[in-house]
């Protein structure tokens, strides 16, 4: 029956927790109460367990300190549960960072749905103290923080959401689950004997009173003023600003982060850490990656102007012709030749032939080729 005095302890805390992940959590803890067993594949399965936080291999000159799992002061019974992240750590992290002469930057890589209100103030504090020195403190939201994940990440000299990141959920809840029935269930009649029915006000045997409703929402509200004066401060804006336009509790995709003021840029982590002189892609990835953004400039400024009319230049033509279709160096050549009626040479009827089929194929993909936005 442990996990009865786990869900107490469990519900006794106010959370900035992501909802869905606040409730994966109570129900399994509901589940284990009353006698249910999960492989632990299936509790990876239902809670994210076994994503526990490992010291990340940095990069030259870059500290990428990981934020991962539910986040806690520290980890003990969420770490079993869910892996997850100690407050204690991260800050022990963070000092570790700024104390290394070799470090220049510090990453902080977040992918957590938030955690425990409980040293998530002291660490936004901490981190708060620390930025704005010659060592910038970036949050790089990869791929998401919410709720206190997101706390800390405001604290931090900028935040940056990869492009298909989320981030937001400012708010904090509790629940009470009553578990009578199920302790019914399993023969068991538990009776509390306390100085005050205070000391034992809001235990999960029976409903909730309505003074101790009170009492637990006054706490959820002083917590969430916390949040949001914190955000602000770290944000830069004020708290009417965080109440109306950073979403009440809701989560952003990056564009609309950005939109909001809760972001500052978007890119991928290995961008930002590139930003920092540590670079992460091999060389041979980066060159097909350049080759590829240059054929594709060329393929959109050839089919911008196809489109609108503009003169275009041999260069342009043949440059734009190999990013649109693919076509080769010979084939490209010729294909500007016959386009633009220049220095054809004696003709050819094969070479002709193919050069006009790659001009057909050039218009039909500048029609198509998407307009930049």
């Amino acid at each position: 029956m442990k996990y009865h005095h786990i869900l107490s302890a469990f519900a006794a805390e106010p959370w900035a927790l992501d909802r869905e992940k606040l409730s994966a959590v109570t129900d399994f803890l509901l589940f284990k109460a009353d006698g249910g067993v999960y492989t632990p594949e299936e509790v990876a399965l239902r809670i994210g367990g076994g994503q526990k936080a490992q010291e990340a291999a940095s990069p030259k000159g870059v500290a990428l300190i990981p934020v991962y799992g539910v986040l806690s002061q520290r980890m003990t019974m969420m770490s079993d549960l869910s892996g997850g992240t100690s407050y204690h750590s991260l800050t022990r992290a963070l000092h570790a960072a700024l104390a290394d002469d070799d470090v220049s930057a510090i990453v902080m890589e977040i992918d957590s749905p938030g955690g425990s209100v409980p040293g998530t103030m002291e660490l936004a504090a901490e981190i708060r103290s620390l930025r704005g020195g010659s060592k910038p403190i970036v949050a790089h939201v990869n791929s998401m923080a919410a709720s206190a994940a997101y706390w800390i990440a405001s604290q931090a000299d900028e935040i940056v959401v990869t492009p298909s990141g989320r981030a937001g959920s400012i708010g904090v809840y509790t629940v009470h689950e009553e578990i009578s029935a199920a302790l019914e269930k399993a023969g068991v009649k538990r009776t509390y004997i306390a100085s005050t029915p205070e000391k034992v006000e809001g235990n999960e045997t029976e409903p909730m009173p309505k003074d101790a409703l009170e009492f637990v929402q006054a706490r959820v509200n002083e917590s969430y003023q916390l949040f949001v004066a914190e955000v602000a401060e770290g944000r830069g804006v004020s708290v009417e600003t965080v109440l109306a336009d950073f979403g009440k509790g809701r989560v952003f995709g990056a564009k609309e982060l950005l939109k909001r003021g809760m972001a500052d840029s978007i890119a991928t982590l290995d961008q930002t850490l590139a930003r920092f002189g540590a670079e992460t892609t091999p060389a041979a990835v980066r060159k097909i990656k350049a080759d590829n953004a240059s054929k594709n400039g060329s393929a959109e400024l050839l089919s911008a102007k196809l489109r609108s009319g503009e003169p275009i230049t041999k260069r342009e033509f043949e440059h734009g012709l190999k990013g649109l279709v693919g076509a080769s160096n010979s084939e490209a050549e010729r294909a500007a030749r016959l386009y633009l009626k220049t220095d054809q040479g004696d003709p050819d009827e094969t070479e002709n032939a193919a050069a006009l089929a790659a001009i057909d194929r050039v218009l039909a993909e500048a029609k198509a080729f998407p307009k930049t936005p």
